[in-house]
Parts: structure tokens; sequence; C-alpha cells
């Protein structure tokens, strides 16, 4: 692909920019578990993974993820580093097979570099999320590296100042909730697993390790089904003998979006599927996609009916075929109990829980046949926890907790059953009252009159207005820093050398505070850093002041504008 030297821009304003998105999205609900996922895919390209990765595993791994991701509404960004940042995919919406083709091809055109360090990569992966992530998605990160660093000897920076860097990421992620999870690649057995998996426990992510992309289907079924709190249900694995062979996949009921039955075996599979009802089951169509690669295939069924499903699967004789099912859920659990309520020592308290789609409560009785449900206490003053067993009442979950002390608990429920589990936002409730009384005072009758200080209250009041006016102007300047936007913009970007242009981008303008620039809201790649000068101030009214210092010529609806200019 040929460097972009000059390109225009066409900001496509008009009535979108002047939309107040705050206000408009819907509330989430305290219990909210989304089953849509933004990721960001962060990959060592340092010429080192030619040891630890001599078979690219790692890109079999995030073509893996990209195939197991829904068929529409999940964000994908890919993020590859060295000891700086080499390509980098902006967060891209999946609505078609083609974004995912499209995504796996950028995959195989990542190059390598000389050296590498591991906090460029997460630093700016989360940087991506916090620009580009849905609020009502869940966020994540995947990592795959071998641990190691390998600072350019070069440059001025120090491990040290790597290692900060780096836990400067982690705490940010923390407090976004961005779980990182990483998958260590060791094939030449240097593997730096301590690292990877401190890494991952500090955010809530998991790590793992392999050699090989035998384990893949394991651990990517993990990492969904840690993420989106499912639970991967086991299918026994075959030994291939030239012949169709069966195996049974049980749809347990009507609120499954999505199978996903991912098949690893040493050489290609040929697949069969017949539905509950005997009928067979074109592979692909537009309710059974199948997706391959040199080491996996990946069968996703859509909404598929309740019921046994059969699958049969043919391979090379003595071939072992390795079989996983994770299946999707549009399901929340939601804890009816107000935060921050008030109770005392002894207090009986109702506890009432129950799944939810589609923030409506869950109507398909069905699904909490098999389900089981317990009440989570944690005793937030001295840090004991106990569990009680809720009864299952066939539309919700039911049961008693009686404070046990005057402390402050935190509360969760858990529900699940073969497939699934869901957990409930904490609630935290105070049982520990209110200490202590308001001190009563009362007139002393041996106190004398004493002259009104009245140059005191004077003084006082000339300071006042001297910090009042200081206060006035640091206000002015930390809420102009601070000011934010609303809307969102629509951009498209030609270049001048072809003529082509690309798709609409639409950008969310909520996250950015005090100012941005343009390199920030498309997250372009490196060589293109001079959109750095085309900067977006907020203005009255909710405009945008533009400031272009850059060799780019900016148009709006088709006419170019100024180098400086108030954009409505």
């Amino acid at each position: 692909m040929p460097r972009i030297n000059r390109f225009a821009l066409s900001l496509l304003i008009a009535v979108l920019l002047m939309v107040p998105l705050v206000g408009q999205l819907p509330q989430a609900d305290a219990a909210a578990q989304s089953s849509q996922i933004d990721a960001v895919l962060v990959v060592d390209a340092s010429n080192s993974m030619k040891a630890s990765d001599p078979n690219q595993v790692g890109n079999e791994a995030m073509k893996m993820f990209i195939d197991m991701l829904s068929t529409k509404g999940d964000k994908v960004g890919i993020v590859s580093y060295t000891d700086k940042i080499q390509r980098e995919k902006a967060l891209l919406e999946i609505q078609s097979d083609a974004d995912k083709t499209d995504l796996k091809q950028f995959i195989d055109q990542i190059d390598r570099g000389a050296y590498t360090d591991i906090a460029v990569g997460v630093k700016e992966a989360v940087k991506v999320l916090k620009q580009g992530t849905d609020p009502s998605h869940e966020p994540m990160i995947v990592v795959l590296a071998d641990g190691n660093n390998a600072l350019n000897p070069k440059s001025s920076k120090t491990q040290a100042e790597s290692d900060q860097e780096l836990s400067q990421a982690v705490k940010d992620a923390k407090q976004d909730g961005i779980p990182v999870y990483t998958i260590g690649l060791n094939a030449d057995g240097k593997l730096n697993k301590a690292a990877l998996a401190d890494l991952s426990n500090q955010t809530g992510g998991k790590s793992f390790s392999t050699s090989s992309a035998d384990d893949l289907p394991q651990i990517l079924s993990e990492i969904f089904a840690s993420h989106l709190k499912l639970k991967i249900v086991p299918i026994q694995s075959i030994t291939a003998n030239g012949n169709y062979q069966e195996v049974i996949v049980n749809v347990p009921n009507a609120s499954v979006l999505e199978a996903n039955i991912s098949i690893m075996s040493a050489s290609p599979v040929d697949v069969k599927l017949t539905d509950p009802s005997g009928n067979s089951q074109k592979i692909p169509s537009s309710n059974v996609l199948l997706s391959k690669s040199k080491s996996y295939s990946l069968i996703k069924m859509l909404k598929p009916i309740q019921g046994d499903w059969k699958l049969q699967v043919k391979g090379v004789p003595r071939d072992k075929i390795d079989i996983n099912l994770v299946f999707n859920y549009d399901l929340e659990l939601n804890l009816d109990l107000k935060p921050g309520a008030t109770y005392k020592k002894g207090d009986k308290i109702d506890i009432n829980s129950y799944l939810v789609s589609n923030n409506q409560k869950l109507s398909n009785n069905a699904l909490y046949q098999n389900m089981n449900a317990k009440l989570k206490v944690k005793d937030l003053d001295s840090g004991d926890t106990q569990e009680v067993k809720l009864n299952n009442a066939g539309d919700h979950f039911e049961g008693v907790f009686q404070v046990p002390d005057k402390h402050r608990y935190e509360l969760t429920v858990r529900a699940e059953e073969k497939s699934f589990y869901r957990e409930t936002k904490p609630v935290i409730i105070n049982a520990a009252g209110v200490s202590g009384k308001a001190p009563v005072t009362t007139p002393d009758d041996k106190d004398t009159e004493k002259p009104f200080p009245i140059w005191l209250v004077v003084g006082g009041i000339v300071a006042l207005l001297v910090l009042a006016a200081a206060a006035y102007y640091i206000l002015g300047a930390v809420k102009k820093a601070n000011r934010g936007f609303v809307g969102q913009m629509v951009i498209e970007i030609r270049d001048e050398n072809t003529g082509e242009k690309t798709y609409p981008q639409y950008k969310k303008l909520g996250a950015f505070r005090g100012k941005f620039n343009l390199h920030q809201l498309l997250q372009l790649a490196p060589e293109l850093k001079d959109t750095e000068k085309v900067i977006f101030n907020p203005g009255k009214n909710d405009r945008i002041v533009l400031k272009n210092t850059s060799a780019c010529t900016i148009e709006k609806s088709g006419r170019v504008i100024e180098h400086q200019a108030a954009l409505n």
C-alpha cells in the first residue's frame, strides 16, 4: 500500500455535530453484562518472535479470536509493536464477513522490527479503547508475546522507564475496567511467564502459554468464557477413522445467541450438521457460518433452535480431533436491592434476583429450570465472607439475608447452569449505624461582652474578594482545559494522489476533554503523524474550533475552509 503524503478531509459535520449524545444514550442497568465485546489485539512484532513463535501461532490466535466474535456489533482493533508502534488498526465495528476478512488480511501484513518494549503496545491498546470503546460493550485486551523486553541501546529509554510506563498503563486499564489477557508464545522455551501472568493478574484477566496452535481453541474458548461469564461445554475428543463420526451438540435453551464450535486437527476435516428436527443444514449458510485456517475450523450457529444437534466429523485416520463448544447469551442478572440502604443488626433483607434480556425481565421461564443461585456476602469491616443459598422460584431467585452485625456488607448474586453463569453488580448496604453525637454548646454566664472586631471583618472581606477573583480565573482556566465535546463527527479521507476516498468514519466526541487532534481521533498510522497538527478545541454553544497547521487540506461540505475556523 503506497504511503499517502498529502490527503484531503471532508468533514461532513452539518447537524450531526450538534446532536448532544450525552443524555440521549440509554442508561446502563446497574447489573448490565453486555454480550458485545470491544477488543484490542496486541502482538509483539520483534525479530525475537521468530524464535518464540516461528509458526506464527500468534497470528492464528488473532484470526481465530476474530472468527469467534459476533457477526455484528463487536469491535476489534489491532496493535503491532516493537519498541514503537509498528502498525495499528483502529477499532473496527464488525458488520459482515468482509470486515473479518479485512482484519485477518491486516494481520497477514504485519512486519517485524529489531527491538521490543511491551509497555508501548499495552499503553497504545489502553488509549485505543479509551477513545473508541462503546460504553455498553465489554472492553478487553489480548496480548500475544513472549514477555521479554529488548530495548534499543541507542535510545535514551531505560528499563526502569519502561516499567514505569507499563505500570501506568496497567493502572489506567484497571481504572477503566479493562482486563488484559495474555497468551505467552514459548516455542524456544524463553517465555517470561511471570511477567505476563502479573500483567493479567493486576487487571483481572487471565494468562495462558502455548508453543503450538493445537492449544488455541481451548485457550481462546477460556478467554471468551471468562470475559463474557460463560462456561466451556465439554465435547469428547475423537480419533478419526476416515468415516463420519457423530457427536451431539446440545443447545440447552432458546436464549442462545450463538454456538461456537471450534474443531482442531492436524489435517483438514469435513463436517455435516443436522438440526434437532432431523433436517440437514447447509454449511456454510445464512445461519451456519464456517471459518477455516491452516490450524482450525470454526462453525458458528446463529440463534440455533433448542435441542440436540448432530455434528458429523470426518478426518484423516488416526488424527486426534479436539472439539470445543462455547455458547453466547444475551442475558444479564439483576439484584432488586437499593444500593446504599441502611439497616440494623438483626434486620432480615429480602433478596430477589432475576434474569434480564434487552433490559426486559426474561419471559422464558424454562431457562431457570436447570439453574441454581447463591448470595455471596462480604463483610467490608472484617473481611469475612459467607454464602446463602437462594431458592429457584421458577422465574426468579429469592431468599433472606439476616444482618449479623453492625458492619457494612457487599452483596452479590451468582446464578449458573452448565453452559454459562451471571453475576450481579455488587450492592453495598450499611448496618454500621452513626457513631457519636453532635456537640451541644451552652452559654457561659461568666463571659463578658467584648467589642465587635469590625476591622478584622473588613480585612477578611478584602482577603476573600482577592481569593474569589483568583479562584474565578483559575476556575475559568481549568474549566476551559476540561471542557468536553458533544455529538459526533463524520470524516472521510481522500488520497490526493489516487483520488480514492475511504468510507465515512463516525467518531463520537464525548470521550475527549479540552482539545484533541485528528491523529488521536482516527488513531492513524505513525507515518501520518502530521495530522497531529489538525487540532480541535471546544467552542461556545457546542461549536468546535478547528486549527490546522499541517499540510492537509480540510473541507467542510465540499468547500475548503481556513486554517482556523469554527465548525457548527
